[in-house]
């Protein structure tokens, strides 16, 4: 089982290592406010109030034994430093896996520059998918695979009932590509499983199929929605 270890217990950093204790996960929750840590204790494995940039005091409480770290600390004022020298420290421990949170692109710069492996931009990330969301509400869920490309789940629209793959032409049409189609309970035949992984030119699609389509964001917008 992995350990984690979450540093900074604001709103973001709080809910990420509950969640993560819920997925069964060894969870090391530390922050410098004792109500902060009172009120978490129960929920993760291990809930310490300290001081992240006093590196002895976080070997002491075995983050060094952490697989994977990850800062929620603020950023304004000296809690930037801090952040910054957290990072520091958790290199210096050798915590293989080191995720800092930041506001923005410069902060993640230099939590980079100091020995983060990866940086979240939950702000950033958030806006962007509500972004998609408004404009392809026919986009159920989508994965990303690559920056501007994902795998998307797309509720088959009116217009491509009863057509067969050859017919829709996604690839032709709108450059995306057909993965996987989810038959809707009505729409399965009794020799015909759920869910086809590999659509042959003749599969007709209904309305009510789930369809896996891969692509870049634009073009899986751009997928009619009636």
């Amino acid at each position: 089982m992995k350990r984690f270890v979450v540093i900074g217990l604001g709103r973001f950093g709080k809910k990420l290592a509950i969640a993560l204790a819920m997925s069964g996960a060894d969870v090391i929750a530390i922050d410098k406010d004792r109500d902060i840590i009172e009120d978490i204790r129960d929920q993760v494995s291990l809930a310490v109030r300290l001081d992240s940039t006093d590196e002895e005091a976080m070997r002491a409480q075995g983050v060094n034994k952490a697989d994977v770290a990850i800062i929620g600390m603020g950023e304004r004022g000296r809690a930037f430093e801090s952040a910054i020298l957290t990072v520091v420290n958790l290199k210096q421990l050798g915590v293989p896996q080191i995720f800092a949170r930041a506001a923005n692109l410069t902060a993640g710069q230099v939590f980079g520059a100091v020995g983060a492996t990866e940086v979240i931009y939950p702000e950033i990330e958030t806006a962007q998918r509500w972004a998609y969301r408004l404009i392809a509400p026919h986009i159920e869920e989508k994965l990303d695979f690559a920056p501007g490309y994902s795998l998307a789940r797309v509720k088959t629209p009116p217009s491509f009932h009863n057509k067969t793959v050859m017919d829709l032409q996604l690839r032709q049409k709108y450059n995306v590509n057909l993965v996987a189609i989810k038959r809707s309970e009505e729409n399965v035949d009794e020799d015909e499983d759920r869910v086809i992984n590999v659509p042959m030119p003749e599969t007709a699609v209904y309305a009510g199929d789930i369809l896996m389509v891969a692509g870049s964001d634009a073009d899986l917008a751009r997928l009619p929605q009636e």
